[in-house]
């Protein structure tokens, strides 16, 4: 009973982390593009908020992996939550653009590093009988964060000003890092050296791609359901004026029709979490795979505000799925000891092709019909769906998607 009531404590505490610091970041970035709109006027000075994102991944991921499985990463969570805390702090004393620039792509830089670092503390952390049930409630945890974020950002607004919201965002990543205090630490000393210079990335990556070439599927369905990331990072550059240009709704309706895509993706996680010892991890991927870039497709090819809406609740409900499947078939079949840096290497990849298909993507609706751009750009994914759902549930593969208590 202690060791069961030991477990439910500490995933309960590390989702309540995870989701205060999710809930912060959606204000932040709510809050930081009106800061940066109301001080150029320019909407392209808004968009290079967004490309810092990948940027500052490619910036990263050279040598992030190397440092993750190395050092305590309990340790590294809390003193990124801290180190974001104070350069977020910073912002709204800022009257210089290039300086905003500069501390958002620092920003970006913890927040890159954090996520691996995260993902491996909580498979160590979470049993792998357990780690379904769990990806399921940190899917939904994040999915409200997507739906509640914009809306406290404009009770905020309200009442104070985005800088305002910006102060509340420190303060919630500060709170984040406080409740992982709590939480065991699992950083087991002398397994690989602490020491880190170019000579030991190196040789990481020289592992990593030796484990990749012995490991070949893994690496394919990791690298597909990158994938799925790339696609709908490039989508939905073009989602905004799909939906106002195109369909000729108005900001506040675009605004409805993004929180039906929030509720699609909690509903899509609460199924998961409650039917999680039913649902086999092969079939949520194959599932997910297929049914976002359906949700792309209905999106495409709709009139009116109606079949919009259904095809972003369908595509995000669809997500739920691929993204809880993926990431539990990621902690089950990638060593933990190598997982910082495997997660990295291949998310150098994922940063570079998001990179290049954003602006593919971008020039040809310049050049052509968004909406023909967005149909294509749909039923590529879609072909990428189907190819990957083929792997994903074959018959010698099954393996791969045990869910075996542990």
């Amino acid at each position: 009973m202690e060791g069961t009531w030991e477990r439910w404590k500490n995933t309960s505490l590390l989702l309540t982390g995870i989701g205060v610091s999710n809930l912060g970041a959606w204000i932040y970035l709510i809050a930081l593009n009106l800061i940066v709109l109301e001080m150029t006027g320019s909407p392209l000075a808004v968009s290079v908020l967004y490309i810092l994102i990948p940027l500052a991944a490619m910036f990263t991921n050279f040598w992030a992996g190397t440092m993750i499985d190395r050092w305590n990463q309990k340790n590294m969570i809390i003193g990124l939550d801290v180190f974001r805390a104070g350069l977020i702090g910073i912002l709204p004393f800022l009257d210089s653009l290039l300086l905003i620039y500069v501390l958002v792509f620092g920003i970006n830089v913890a927040s890159a590093v954090f996520e691996p670092a995260s993902i491996v503390y909580m498979t160590k952390l979470v049993p792998k009988g357990d780690r379904q049930r769990f990806n399921a409630l940190r899917n939904f945890i994040n999915s409200c964060g997507f739906i509640l974020g914009p809306s406290i950002a404009g009770a905020l607004f309200m009442v104070g000003s985005p800088s305002f919201a910006i102060f509340i965002n420190a303060a919630a990543l500060c709170i984040s890092a406080m409740i992982i205090l709590f939480l065991p630490n699992l950083h087991e000393q002398g397994k690989i050296s602490d020491r880190i210079d170019i000579h030991s990335v190196i040789q990481d990556w020289k592992k990593i791609l030796a484990y990749s070439g012995n490991h070949k599927y893994i690496t394919l369905i990791y690298i597909l359901f990158g994938g799925v990331t790339v696609f709908m990072t490039g989508l939905d550059s073009l989602e905004a004026a799909f939906a106002i240009e195109v369909l000729l709704l108005d900001e506040s309706t675009y605004g409805f029709l993004v929180s039906i895509a929030g509720a699609g993706i909690i509903a899509g996680s609460l199924i998961n979490a409650m039917f999680a010892k039913y649902l086999k991890i092969n079939m949520l991927m194959g599932l997910g795979v297929i049914g976002t870039p359906a949700g792309y497709l209905f999106f495409a090819f709709s009139t009116d505000f109606t079949t919009a809406a259904i095809g972003f609740f369908l595509l995000t409900f669809a997500l739920s799925f691929a993204n809880t499947g993926f990431l539990t078939f990621y902690q089950n079949n990638i060593p933990v000891e190598i997982m910082g840096r495997f997660s990295t290497i291949f998310g150098l990849i994922e940063a570079a092709c998001i990179i290049l298909l954003t602006l593919i993507i971008g020039i040809a609706a310049e050049m052509m019909d968004i909406r023909l751009v967005y149909i294509v750009g749909s039923f590529l994914f879609l072909g990428l769906g189907l190819f990957s759902n083929m792997l994903v549930q074959g018959k010698k593969k099954r393996k791969y998607y045990q869910l075996n208590e542990g």
